[in-house]
């Protein structure tokens, strides 16, 4: 696959730290960048705008965490706005982060060093060896849960699913879905550095409040980064997963019609969003289509999204 970096990050000029054109690898169990679809990438369209943010307000992150990170664009998107030096990659799969790793070293710029901790397996616990103390730790979790275990080689790639866990989890949590994210911030609190935070995208299908919640109850405070929308991708599987979750007794889970997010976004700048998200909730609480009325809309044909949140986490 080849990215074209300044188009993908969203560049005035030519990249300072990674190479113009980037050769990404992928294996079977990557969960595949958007690069021809930028509207629908995560990292695109909210990651990096929200790095540039942390630039510009928090300074240079030296250290660089990313959980899940997939085929590592979030990690060359940390090194080249962030300026970042060592970065630390995890991933559920060793074949994942062995192409991630690749994708990362093979892509930077000549004379652009960059010290590399990478590991597979469970969140932050591959990295457990290495230095630690991350000044910031990114994370783009799945939320919805397989339980039957025959399923879990087949779908659960890179930010696909969300695996049964025998760690002891608060209710409120597993009942907005949130397992991850909450286990996410509980593990980070032992690889962060000083002054150092958690961002977590977060799809906002639950209340903003829940987020705060999750933080507290893993030991962190929270305040809402960035706040804004995005189309529902594989709206066939996912929203119809929420409906199962939702009829299961978790929930409720919020959507909207794609238009109204539009409208109502149209009039939001990103660097405010974060402070203007409750608000902006409340403007849209009237609208919102839980997730089976989500799916009869998705059956007439409507486009169906959701908002997201940026969580920027750090130790209480």
């Amino acid at each position: 696959m080849q990215v074209d970096a300044a188009a993908y990050l969203g560049l005035a000029a030519v990249p300072a730290s990674v190479r113009d054109r980037l050769a990404i690898a992928v294996t079977s169990h990557t969960f595949l960048p958007r690069a021809d679809d930028l509207p629908n990438d995560w990292v695109a369209t909210v990651a990096t705008p929200v790095f540039k943010l942390i630039r510009r307000r928090q300074g240079v992150q030296p250290a660089f965490c990313s959980i899940g990170t997939g085929a590592g664009l979030d990690a060359l998107a940390a090194i080249e706005t962030l300026g970042s030096a060592r970065v630390g990659i995890t991933d559920v799969h060793e074949d994942v982060v062995r192409a991630a790793s690749l994708n990362i070293t093979a892509n930077l710029r000549p004379g652009r060093a960059v010290e590399l901790e990478a590991g597979h397996g469970d969140l932050l616990s591959p990295l457990s060896g290495y230095k630690r103390n991350y000044d910031l730790i990114y994370e783009n979790l799945p939320n919805v849960p397989i339980q039957d275990a025959a399923r879990l080689g087949d779908e659960r790639v890179s930010s696909g699913h969300v695996p049964p866990r025998a760690e002891p989890v608060p209710d409120s949590v597993q009942r907005r879905l949130l397992t991850l994210h909450y286990l996410a911030l509980r593990q980070a609190r032992e690889f962060l550095a000083p002054g150092g935070s958690v961002i977590s995208m977060l799809g906002s299908r639950v209340p903003l409040s829940a987020f705060h919640d999750m933080a507290r109850l893993a030991g962190h405070r929270s305040e809402i980064y960035v706040y804004t929308w995005k189309v529902q991708t594989e709206p066939e599987s996912m929203i119809g997963g929420y409906v199962e979750q939702q009829r299961a007794g978790f929930g409720p889970f919020h959507f909207y019609r794609a238009s109204r997010l539009a409208e109502v976004f149209s009039q939001v700048d990103l660097a405010t969003s974060g402070e203007r998200a409750a608000e902006i909730e409340r403007q849209l609480a009237p609208d919102r289509l839980d997730a089976p009325a989500a799916w009869d809309a998705l059956q007439r044909g409507e486009t169906i999204g959701h908002t997201a949140s940026v969580l920027r986490s750090w130790p209480a």
